[in-house]
């Protein structure tokens, strides 16, 4: 077989495979440099594909930036999934830890996806409502769970403002953060943001 011809061959994907390689490609894009200097032409040539074929997935640039965020925001939501019997306080600076890294290690696409929500874009929008729910219900289940915290969510209105009222508050210091540029350690990040979270609930 010819080498261009098994090149191909090694490169025909699953409409789902080559999906997830685009995505894969835009998280790591979107990591490193800002939206603005991000180019669907860099994403398709990494990707070995054509740039009409990006577009057959990705209507738009901005629609493809919503589905990499959608995509990262689902694996977050894995990484920091409660461990079930362990208390809310003794998960809670962990969970934090891993979202702090990732914050950390995605800087571009995070400040990217609040500049794009405060903007109004309504592709970015619907996605980071839908992000904001799950890691309210993850959360709120979680503290539903815990013998200490469980009493306290059956006042549910109550308790949903005061998570909803912290997720707010850990991106604005998370934004902040970036910002200070090594002002404030992870650790403290960490301890900050926990401190918030078991005060609103006390």
């Amino acid at each position: 077989m010819p080498a261009n011809q098994g090149e191909r061959a090694r490169r025909r994907l699953s409409t789902g495979e080559r999906r997830e390689q685009l995505l894969s490609v835009g998280a790591k894009l979107f990591s490193e440099s800002p939206y603005d200097d991000v180019w669907i032409e860099q994403v398709a040539e990494i990707a070995g594909v054509s740039r009409g074929l990006l577009y057959h997935y990705f209507p738009t640039k901005r629609d493809f930036f919503a589905a990499v965020v959608e995509r990262e925001s689902a694996r977050m939501l894995r990484m920091t999934a409660a461990e079930p019997g362990v208390p809310v306080r003794e998960q809670l600076a962990a969970g934090l830890d891993t979202y702090l890294g990732y914050v950390q290690a995605h800087a571009h696409g995070f400040r990217a996806f609040h500049r794009a929500d405060a903007a109004g874009d309504q592709a970015v929008r619907r996605v980071y409502q839908r992000a904001l729910a799950a890691q309210e219900e993850q959360i709120l289940a979680a503290l539903a769970a815990d013998p200490e915290f469980g009493p306290a969510v059956e006042a549910a209105p109550r308790v949903r403002l005061a998570v909803r009222g912290w997720l707010a508050f850990t991106t604005a210091v998370c934004l902040e953060w970036l910002r200070g540029e090594g002002e404030l350690s992870r650790e403290e990040v960490r301890d900050l943001c926990a401190r918030a979270l078991l005060g609103v609930l006390a």
